[in-house]
């Protein structure tokens, strides 16, 4: 079955950096583009970063260009998200994305269970 594990989440002070990491199987990865999204409490959920397969493009959230670099492994089915100068606002659960883009049709979507990042004094 498909199946997409984020791990790295934890508590960190302003200013700390995180490292996010999303395993990846059952599925063909390097079809997939991968990205991540995160939703506070109260919010909706909201794109962060992406990056497609080949070539290997990558998108930021303007809330976290500079600070934020999102890369793949498509011999490991990995993805990370390498946080830098966190901000009390990154405080969110992230969720790891693949998507298949196949127009006319709907793409396919999957989903992580997300992991928790507070970013805290």
């Amino acid at each position: 079955q498909v199946q997409l594990v984020e791990s790295g989440g934890g508590l960190v002070q302003p200013g700390g950096s995180l490292r996010l990491s999303c395993a990846a199987s059952g599925f063909t990865f390097s079809s997939y583009g991968m990205s991540w999204y995160r939703q506070a409490p109260g919010k909706e959920r909201e794109f962060v970063a992406g990056i497609t397969s080949t070539p290997e493009t990558t998108v930021y959230a303007d809330s976290v260009k500079g600070r934020f670099t999102v890369s793949r492994d498509n011999n490991a089915n990995l993805v990370q998200l390498q946080m830098s100068s966190l901000h009390s606002d990154d405080t969110a659960v992230y969720f790891c994305n693949a998507r298949r883009t196949r127009n006319p049709l709907p793409p396919i979507d999957y989903w992580g269970q997300g992991t928790q990042v507070t970013v805290s004094s």
